[in-house]
């Protein structure tokens, strides 16, 4: 695929073809340095403004299965969805072209948007079960999409290893053939028991004859990590003495749609978009509203 590039980007930073490649062999990829060390300071900054009360604007409902922390909640892991949405100053260093340039690359499409954007904050607590996420793959609460080639950029606002409790990726996982999916699969994994997923990833292993190798990504300020929707992932505690910060970045390629998907009782799996965005003229979600999912990229 031919990526058109505008004068924003720097071809340097793109991924190779060898480095697409092996993102299609692991179900991961590293990128170089794609933040300024300015910008990364004023996401930490902005993070601070938005804890301390700060909003561009509210959503208009609150949907059913929303992440978002409450100081009431105390000291566990912090979620908090869409926030590309509510903040300008975060939402506009992750608009930064050159994210949905190397998504474009790695995904083989056209157009990158925006899907989701999550803002986290694991805690310096070394025995909180909250900051442990156990093995999990992003496909599965997406099954309301067309597309098997959404992926997910982690964005930490540091130099994030082992210590911080980084995301960790199973080399490989996306490619397997899965087995055991039902109902539950649908759910988020801060729904369901750490030991079920792990019993899960177990499971899927052993039935595509899969070593679980798993890879701990060490992500130097200003860089972060890429994987796809079907690349098993999770990450422990943080032992460290500083917060990890960061945003699960959330991105779907141009031709992703809504589909309609039921479960066994009959029920449609229903995505938090689905009371917010616009309709399509058919009457179905539009994945495609700028407003909650805007364009990135676009080749030209």
């Amino acid at each position: 695929m031919t990526t058109s590039i505008t004068p924003d980007v720097d071809l340097a930073l793109l991924p190779t073809d060898e480095e697409v490649a092996q993102y299609a062999r692991t179900g991961y990829y590293l990128t170089r340095k794609l933040f300024t060390d300015a910008e990364v300071d004023e996401l930490v900054a902005a993070s601070e403004r938005f804890y301390a009360g700060e909003r561009a604007r509210e959503l208009p409902v609150r949907p059913p299965r929303l992440a978002y922390w409450k100081p009431e909640d105390g000291p566990v892991q912090r979620h908090h969805d869409y926030i590309h949405y509510e903040s300008d100053d975060i939402g506009r260093i992750l608009r930064k072209p050159i994210i949905g340039a190397v998504a474009a690359r790695l995904a083989g499409a056209d157009e990158i948007r925006v899907f989701q954007s999550t803002l986290i904050y694991k805690p310096p607590i070394a025995g909180e079960r909250s900051n442990v996420v156990p093995w999990h793959f992003d496909r599965h609460y997406w099954q309301s999409c067309t597309s098997d080639d959404m992926l997910t950029a982690f964005i930490p606002f540091h130099d994030c290893g082992l210590d911080m409790g980084t995301i960790t990726m199973v080399e490989g996982s996306h490619r397997w053939q899965e087995i055991g999916a039902d109902d539950s699969t649908t759910k988020h994994f801060a729904e369901r028991v750490n030991e079920d997923l792990e019993v899960m990833l177990a499971r899927n292993a052993a039935h595509n004859h899969a070593e679980v190798r798993k890879v701990p990504m060490v992500i130097p300020k200003g860089h972060m990590s890429f994987h796809h929707c079907r690349t098993y992932h999770g990450s422990g505690a943080n032992v460290s003495a500083h917060p990890r910060r960061a945003v699960s970045f959330h991105l779907q390629p141009g031709a992703n749609e809504y589909r309609a998907f039921r479960l066994s009782t009959g029920d449609l799996v229903q995505y938090n978009h689905d009371v917010l965005v616009r309709r399509t003229p058919d009457g179905r979600p539009d994945y495609a509203d700028p407003e909650f999912c805007p364009v990135l990229w676009r080749n030209a």
